[in-house]
């Protein structure tokens, strides 16, 4: 082989190598953008729920109370059917 066909051959080797990073340069611009376009589509969605939710935060104490309030009910309607069960013979 002669200089000039390993030049050529050389260029040629150097001209594929550039344009594999080219492409895959630019599918790595193409995922970054629709990873971005995804992100501000969560952050969206993030913000909704947080704007959506902002009411409960001074709701909480009256639904508490009143969960606490119910939960002293069933406890005792628990404790009134165990007190059944046990007459019954059933534990």
């Amino acid at each position: 082989m002669t200089a000039s066909t390993l030049f050529i051959a050389t260029l040629i080797i150097v001209g594929l190598v550039v344009v594999v990073l080219v492409i895959y340069l630019i599918l790595i611009i193409v995922a970054l953008r629709r990873a971005g376009t995804h992100l501000e589509n969560l952050a969206g969605g993030l913000q909704k729920i947080a704007d959506d939710t902002e009411p409960l935060a001074s709701k909480l104490g009256t639904i508490n109370g009143a969960l606490s309030t119910l939960h002293g009910g069933l406890s005792s309607v628990d404790g009134h059917l165990v007190a059944i069960a046990k007459v019954c013979k059933l534990v």
